[in-house]
C-alpha cells in the first residue's frame, strides 16, 4: 500500500470504527473495486490495497499496532497478511466467487452448486505421542460465517427474495451480435442477480444480502488413536457458509504427525535403537526399553549370539490400528553393540583368554606399572 494512504481511509471508516463497521464497510468495497467488475485500470491495485487494510482493521492485535506504530507488526514491522491466510486459502478471485455465488467465471456450476458453501482445508500437526494415546486439538481458521444480524438469510427485516426480473428467474440473460457470419447468441450471469435467479428487495446492511461474513473461529477436533500422516478429517458444516442461508461447506483436516526422536514409524510398527554390550549381545539376556505410552516400559529378550543390527520384534507395542479393537503394531528394536574402550586388568585378562581359547590372534596388552616392576624384579632374581 502506498505510504501515504491510511488503512482507515481505504475503508472509508472512523478511527474509533467498531469490528462490525470495519467488516460492513470491507464487503461494500470489495463489490465495487474488484477487477472482474472494474473499468478501473487500477481496479486490482486497489483491492489488493482494500485486503491489505481489511488484514489489519480486523485484527484486535494489528489494529492496535498500527494505531500506535503505523505498522501491523510493532517498530519495523511490515503489517500486511495476504488474503489467502484471512479466508482459509481463498485467493481474490475465489473471494469474489463467494462474495457473488460463482462470479463471473461461473457460468458452468448450477445455481445450486453455487450457493452451497465450499469445503475449506487446514493442516494440523500432531506429535507422536498424541497420535498414539488420541487427543482434542484446538484449532483456529477464518472463513465466510453466515451473518449473525440475519441469521444468514441476507435478509433485513421484512424483505423479500423475489425472482429477478431481468433474467426471470433463470439466472442467465441472452445476447444477440450480428457479424459477417450472421447472428451469434452468448449466454453470461446475469449482472442484477449475479446468476442466482433472484433478488433481495432489502438486503441485510451487514452482508450486504450475502448471508455471510469474514469470521474466526475455534472448534475442538478429536484426532483419532493410530492417526497417522496424510489422513483426512472431516468435519461437517464447518466450511465456508452457503450462499443466503444455503448449506455449509465441510472442513477438512489434514493432520501430520510430527518426527519423534526415539521411534521412527513405519504403518503401525514402531522402531526404536538400544545399545548392549559384547557379552550381553554373546550370551543373550532381557532388556527394558520404553514405550510410546506414558509410563509403559516393554520387556524384550536378546538372544544368545545376537550381531550388531539385529533386530527383536515385540508385538503389540506399536502404534494403536484405526478400526482394530484395540490392537497395536510391532515395536521393532534394531541393537546395537557397543565395544569396550577401556578395561581393567582382570576384564583383558579374561577376554585375552577368550581369544586364546577361540584361536584369535590379539594385540598384546600394555602391562601395567606394578606388572612391569615385577617382572623387572623376576629378572634380577633369574
Amino acid at each position: 500500500m502506498s505510504e501515504n494512504r491510511d488503512y482507515y481511509e481505504v475503508l472509508g471508516v472512523e478511527k474509533d470504527a467498531d469490528a462490525r463497521t470495519i467488516k460492513r464497510a470491507f464487503l461494500k468495497k470489495a463489490r465495487t473495486v474488484h477487477p472482474d467488475v472494474s473499468d478501473d485500470p487500477e481496479a486490482e491495485a486497489k483491492f489488493k490495497e482494500l485486503n491489505e487494510a481489511y488484514s489489519v482493521l480486523s485484527d484486535e492485535q494489528k489494529r492496535a499496532n498500527y494505531d500506535r506504530y503505523g505498522t501491523a507488526d510493532g517498530p519495523g514491522g511490515s503489517g500486511y497478511v495476504d488474503i489467502n491466510d484471512i479466508f482459509g486459502g481463498m485467493g481474490m478471485d475465489d473471494l469474489f466467487s463467494s462474495f457473488f455465488g460463482g462470479g463471473a467465471g461461473g457460468g458452468a456450476r448450477s445455481r445450486c452448486e453455487r450457493r452451497r458453501g465450499r469445503d475449506m482445508a487446514i493442516s494440523l500437526s500432531v506429535t507422536l505421542e498424541e497420535a498414539a494415546l488420541g487427543c482434542k486439538k484446538t484449532i483456529s481458521y477464518d472463513r465466510l460465517a453466515p451473518c449473525e444480524d440475519c441469521n444468514g438469510t441476507g435478509r433485513a427485516e421484512g424483505a423479500q427474495e423475489k425472482q429477478c426480473s431481468r433474467c426471470h428467474g433463470t439466472g442467465y440473460v441472452t445476447t444477440v451480435q450480428r457479424s459477417f457470419l450472421g447472428q451469434v447468441q452468448s449466454s453470461s450471469p446475469c449482472p442484477d442477480c449475479h446468476g442466482e435467479g433472484t433478488v433481495i428487495d432489502h438486503p441485510c446492511e451487514t452482508c450486504d444480502g450475502q448471508g455471510r461474513t469474514p469470521s474466526h473461529e475455534k472448534i475442538d477436533i478429536d484426532i483419532p488413536a493410530g492417526v497417522s500422516t496424510g489422513r483426512q478429517l472431516r468435519v461437517s458444516g464447518f466450511g465456508e457458509a452457503g450462499l443466503r442461508g444455503e448449506p455449509s461447506g465441510d472442513l477438512i483436516v489434514n493432520v501430520r504427525v510430527a518426527d519423534h526422536e526415539r521411534f521412527k514409524r513405519n504403518g503401525d510398527d514402531l522402531y526404536l535403537v538400544s545399545d548392549i554390550s559384547i557379552t550381553q549381545a554373546a550370551l543373550g539376556c532381557e532388556i527394558e526399553v520404553e514405550g510410546i505410552m506414558p509410563d509403559e516400559v516393554v520387556k524384550v529378550t536378546v538372544p544368545a549370539g545376537t550381531q550388531y543390527g539385529d533386530t527383536v520384534s515385540v508385538g503389540n507395542f506399536g502404534m494403536p490400528r484405526i478400526g482394530g479393537g484395540g490392537s497395536r503394531g510391532r515395536l521393532v528394536v534394531q541393537l546395537r553393540v557397543l565395544v569396550p574402550t577401556s578395561l581393567s586388568a582382570k576384564q583383558r585378562d579374561l577376554l585375552e583368554a577368550f581369544a586364546a581359547e577361540s584361536g584369535d590372534d590379539v594385540a598384546p596388552g600394555k602391562k601395567s606399572v606394578t606388572d612391569r616392576i615385577k617382572s623387572a624384579l623376576d629378572d634380577i632374581l633369574d
